[in-house]
């Protein structure tokens, strides 16, 4: 993996001082360059959203109608695509939620909270704390708002055995990623406690979309005649949308070279560039993401619009060496699961022997 912004291991404070100083200072450069892509485009922004939401309820429908005349194992295959759309309105959502979508706020909003609809997420309450998520990346001190758990190795050893294990099996990619995003979207987040916010500041939001959706389901299975083919149509393509988005979301932040640090040393520009990915896609992968693989640079500034990210980043050759990280090379993120302050890497298990061993 490229990663030519993030400072290295040093063996003295003052190397690796001076390394902090040179990435912020390259930070600084780059968000001062990002600062011109920041307005939205509402020509790009309607387009966007036609090529996506057509097409997803196109394919909704007719996944509903198959399997609502008897055909649904026939047309599952259509719940993959069906799910890459998804992911594609999440991302518009997500930046109506940072007010980068279109250019008046109160249409973000509006827009956020009528595609959560579809992609069962609270729109008030998810926003909220994914602005939390921006404000405290990389901050070792602001932990557990809008991020996946991490913790140090020293904090690791620090457990009981049945701390340890609890946390093995968290950060297992199977129960984090395979049963745990599903399990997110469907379950936790018809929950106030599972909105990342504490209970009074999300029921609200929660109930309101909860009713909404409620509502969505009682018209469509008057329609399909029951709710089986709605639960046959809706659960696959959720659970594809959710494998896609949670690994794509451990994938930027859950690597080898990722910066994290104290809240002394903690620079918001600095763990923008540094503890980002820029995660390089295939063109088809990348339209259906809706470009958030280049996250460094969203990162650096949360208002440019998804449809503007890729023209950002072509317009300084510098910002397209940083972080870079392929299709390959993220297979080996999967085996990361803490924090080493020694050697400022994220590390896994196996690691642990061999700090035993010296």
């Amino acid at each position: 993996m490229t990663h030519d912004a993030s400072p290295t291991a040093t063996t003295g404070p003052g190397p690796e001082r001076s390394a902090r100083h040179e990435v912020a200072d390259l930070a600084r450069e780059f968000v001062r360059h990002c600062t011109a892509y920041r307005d939205p485009l509402p020509s790009a922004a309607f387009q966007q959203l036609a090529n996506t939401l057509v097409p997803y309820l196109a394919l909704c429908a007719a996944l509903l109608y198959a399997a609502a005349h008897g055909y649904g194992a026939l047309a599952l295959p259509l719940a993959l695509p069906a799910g890459g759309l998804l992911v594609r309105l999440f991302i518009i959502q997500h930046d109506c939620g940072h007010g980068s979508f279109l250019p008046s706020r109160a249409a973000n909003d509006w827009l956020g909270r009528a595609l959560s609809l579809l992609t069962v997420t609270p729109y008030d309450s998810w926003k909220r704390a994914h602005a939390l998520h921006h404000a405290s990346s990389g901050d070792l001190s602001r932990r557990g708002t809008g991020d996946i758990q991490t913790l140090t190795v020293r904090e690791y050893l620090d457990r009981t055995r049945w701390g340890r294990l609890r946390y093995r099996l968290y950060r297992n990619p199977l129960i984090l990623i395979v049963l745990g995003s599903p399990l997110n979207f469907l379950v936790l987040q018809r929950l106030p406690s599972g909105a990342g916010l504490p209970w009074r500041s999300a029921w609200r939001d929660v109930l309101a979309l909860n009713l909404g959706l409620a509502a969505v389901v009682a018209v469509l299975a008057y329609a399909a005649g029951g709710l089986g083919p709605v639960a046959w149509v809706f659960v696959p393509v959720i659970c594809v949308a959710a494998w896609i988005g949670g690994w794509l979301f451990y994938v930027q932040h859950q690597y080898e070279e990722t910066v994290w640090e104290d809240a002394a040393d903690w620079n918001l520009h600095h763990a923008a560039l540094g503890g980002s990915s820029y995660y390089v896609l295939p063109p088809i992968l990348q339209w259906f993401t809706g470009n958030v693989g280049l996250h460094h640079v969203h990162h650096l500034n949360s208002r440019i619009p998804n449809y503007r990210l890729q023209e950002c980043l072509d317009g300084h050759a510098a910002l397209g060496r940083v972080g870079r990280l392929t299709l390959r090379e993220s297979l080996g993120c999967l085996g990361l699961a803490l924090w080493d302050e020694e050697t400022r890497k994220l590390v896994g298990f196996s690691h642990l022997r061999t700090l035993r061993a010296a």
